[in-house]
């Protein structure tokens, strides 16, 4: 698939007041500082679509994007980062929770993971969550360019073990580099595919 055209459309801190519309959703979401907004602008090929900051926790609302005019891209707050009040990190979580389980239009989640970290405790429990609700995701492990391609085979068996405690398969994946653009056409074409499944 290819993205043509990528436009903000509307930022709120409530899914009540997300876009009116039936067109399919993705959204995009991780532990801060997991390169999020760069992953995002390299897919959209817009160098400055997704707010990057040096600072983690950048991104404190819901941004939706409109893409090819066809269907939205959702960049939602990070969890896990530690320099904000627990009452800010609660409302932040709050606010994930009910978009996720109320947006009748969203398809599937991209949970992006740092490939350079053994699995995380706050990624687990997160996937956890989304399995146990029945929402549908799936995982990008970022900053692969960080990483030779054992350290990545490494770190794939680590999470397959890891999650197999737990869960019937491994879920599906991408391997992704913001540097590289390594695994973005792969993310485009997913999506594409589920935009044509959603159509029927």
């Amino acid at each position: 698939m290819q993205i043509k055209k990528a436009e903000f459309a509307v930022s709120n801190s409530n899914y009540k007041k997300c876009p009116q519309t039936d067109l399919p959703e993705y959204a995009f979401i991780g532990r801060s500082n997991v390169g999020k907004s760069s992953l995002i602008n390299k897919l959209v090929n817009r160098s400055n679509l997704a707010k990057t900051s040096a600072k983690p926790g950048k991104t404190q609302l819901i941004n939706h994007f409109l893409i090819n005019d066809s269907w939205y891209l959702v960049d939602l707050p990070g969890f896990g980062y530690a320099k904000v009040s627990q009452t800010e990190r609660f409302k932040f979580s709050q606010m994930i929770k009910e978009y996720l389980l109320n947006r009748k239009n969203l398809v599937c989640i991209f949970v992006l993971i740092d490939s350079r970290l053994d699995p995380q405790a706050i990624d687990l429990d997160f996937m956890q969550f989304l399995g146990e609700s029945g929402l549908p995701f799936v995982m990008a492990f970022t900053k692969a360019d960080k990483q030779s391609k054992n350290q990545l085979q490494s770190m794939l068996a680590r999470y397959r073990k890891t999650m197999l405690q737990t869960w019937a398969e491994m879920p599906h994946y991408f391997i992704t580099s913001a540097e590289t653009g390594e695994g973005c056409e792969d993310v485009r074409a997913y999506i594409g595919e589920l935009n044509e499944q959603s159509k029927k």
